[in-house]
């Protein structure tokens, strides 16, 4: 059971804890949405959280399943390609301007979190993937948070919502599929040097990199549940 603190908006609450159960694959793409199942775990009545479904179905992270009812959104490769396309654009404008803006405290900070995913990859060949997601996700809103501009980082967030559902996706499946220590550091040190192109070089490597894996992964995957005797 998922505690919810009544001294906060209950609505607002409910909202953020199905969102979590979804983008940390607790709910798995494809999972049924069950209104009574999700009352229970969090302890609230149905009501908050028809309102919540009905705002992450605005949001594209569930959708309505054929035979009534919802169920959590499953990507398709096509998906894949067209978010990676929009984060490549995205993140050499993002990447570009926190050359520029990025101050010394996020900085250092973004440095932790190259760190952090180095000794998180290190440590053990079975880290937990959730761990390298989130590390992966804080290190590129960083890099959007220090271009100044709301904008871009406004648009990054829609789509880093559809992001980590795929990323969940794939790395059930292989973990290995996000590499996020080498590409990150090249990123980093590229910003630290205030070097515009070779940050914008380095992203669009990281990403284009990272699309052929989770390209690759999903073709796997498909092959799989199209044939189950592979």
């Amino acid at each position: 059971m998922i505690a919810i603190q009544r001294s906060q908006s209950l609505r607002e609450q409910v909202y953020q804890a199905l969102r979590k159960i979804i983008l940390t694959g607790d709910l798995a793409s494809g999972d049924r949405v069950v209104e009574t199942k999700l009352a229970k775990k969090l302890n609230v009545s149905r009501t908050p959280i028809r309102e919540a479904i009905g705002q992450l179905h605005r949001e594209k992270l569930i959708v309505s399943h054929p035979n009534g009812g919802f169920k959590v959104t499953t990507l398709s490769i096509q998906d894949a390609i067209g978010l990676y396309d929009c984060r490549i654009a995205l993140e050499q404008l993002s990447v570009a301007n926190a050359c520029e803006l990025i101050s010394p405290q996020q900085l250092e900070q973004l440095e932790q979190l190259v760190l952090l995913a180095e000794s998180a990859e290190s440590a053990s060949s079975k880290t937990d993937s959730q761990e390298l997601l989130d590390l992966d996700c804080q290190f590129h809103y960083l890099i959007a948070e220090s271009s100044g501009n709301k904008w871009l980082l406004a648009l990054l967030k829609q789509v880093f919502d559809k992001m980590a559902l795929l990323r969940v996706q794939t790395t059930k499946h292989n973990p290995q599929v996000l590499e996020i220590r080498l590409e990150h550091r090249q990123v980093y040190e590229a910003i630290a040097a205030k070097n515009l192109e070779l940050a914008q070089k380095m992203v669009k490597e990281h990403l284009t990199a990272s699309k052929a894996r989770v390209v690759r992964e999903l073709e796997i995957i498909n092959n799989i549940e199209s044939d189950p005797s592979k």
